[in-house]
């Protein structure tokens, strides 16, 4: 399934190869420089607004469409909270499956540790979220980025697999009568 970040990684592309084939090389490498960073924070925000649907989705359903244990889950879990969620340097999600119990959190982290594609698959989100995290911390004009737009955009692509992991996990734990998965 194709996203926003596809889009915006093709056509920079298009832009950046246009600028290889025509030889101008510095031209290539300012062009990719900002890619990188555009796809960094894009991608990083694109992960965070679907994961808080996600949550916010799963809170509606193990609440029987409760509004007020929605709202309160909203305003006090999800809203701005994102970044707590995650132990981004820690390349796992261990902080992340903690908050919705032990059944949740133990199953999610034995599938991860015994899925070789999902553990790299989880590195290269947190991975991106770390990298956004430091550069917008750290004067995103001029902290360098050690990857080419498309190794950023490969760990994209990666990173999508864990997405879908926590929205299968979450789905199949709001439907279960004990959340247990």
């Amino acid at each position: 399934m194709d996203t926003i970040i596809d889009a915006l990684y093709r056509q920079n592309q298009e832009a950046l190869d246009l600028a290889v084939r025509s030889q101008e090389f510095s031209i290539a490498s300012d062009l990719d420089s900002k890619l990188k960073k555009h796809l960094i924070v894009a991608a990083a925000s694109y992960f965070e607004t679907e994961i808080c649907a996600l949550m916010e989705e799963f809170s509606g359903k193990a609440s029987r469409g409760n509004p007020a244990i929605i709202t309160l889950i909203k305003k006090k879990v999800i809203d701005r909270q994102y970044h707590t969620m995650f132990a981004w340097d820690s390349r796992n999600a261990n902080s992340f499956f903690s908050m919705f119990g032990e059944p949740f959190n133990g199953h999610c982290r034995s599938v991860v540790k015994s899925d070789d594609t999902l553990e790299n698959a989880m590195i290269a989100f947190l991975e991106l979220g770390e990298m956004r995290n430091q550069m917008v911390h750290r004067n995103f004009a001029s902290h360098p980025i050690d990857k080419t737009s498309e190794e950023v955009y490969a760990l994209y692509k990666n990173a999508g697999r864990f997405l879908e992991f926590i929205r299968g996990s979450l789905q199949e734990a709001s439907s279960t009568s004990n959340s247990v998965v």
